[in-house]
């Protein structure tokens, strides 16, 4: 590609006001670059377990705790942490659920959403006497792929970020 085209094609998909060095590649469309060495098979597995996650943190976990189910003030009463612990772990639930579903936010998603399971971990061994400790660590396997292959989205963000900069 010559030095004309790789310019016009950064133009297309990079605000005028962000100044792209050569070096950089950015797609014409926007998008991610795509996975490579990945099947079809495998990033519709991935992609279908992405919103699975999606679903289960934004309904299971962070609606009853932003609706204030009796169950999650009561876990939360006795941690200690109150209504704004279980409001802010909720939100944090929910913005990770979403994160999740933005194709380049997911590996970051997915990342928070191990260190929140960490935290989770903790909490369950500490207060609950470890009463439900594996489901935070069953968690973590699925999420730690998820970041583990959508890896390259990190470093495409990354590279946005520096260009804002």
């Amino acid at each position: 590609m010559s030095e004309t085209a790789a310019s016009a094609s950064r133009a297309t998909s990079v605000p005028a006001s962000v100044s792209v060095p050569a070096s950089v590649s950015v797609p014409a469309s926007g998008a991610p670059p795509r996975d490579r060495g990945r099947s079809r098979r495998a990033e519709i597995s991935l992609r279908a377990l992405q919103i699975v996650l999606a679903l289960f943190y934004g309904l299971a976990s962070a609606l009853p705790k932003l609706i204030a189910h009796p169950s999650a003030v009561e876990s939360f009463d006795r941690i200690g942490w109150g209504s704004t612990g279980m409001y802010t772990i909720g939100s944090l639930e929910l913005a990770g659920a979403v994160a999740l579903l933005v194709p380049l936010l997911s590996s970051v998603a997915a990342v928070a959403l191990c260190g929140l399971m960490t935290g989770a971990f903790v909490v369950q061994l500490a207060v609950f006497d470890g009463q439900y400790a594996a489901t935070p660590l069953i968690l973590i396997v699925p999420l730690s792929v998820i970041a583990w292959a959508r890896r390259d989205r990190t470093a495409e963000l990354a590279r946005l970020v520096r260009l804002r900069v």
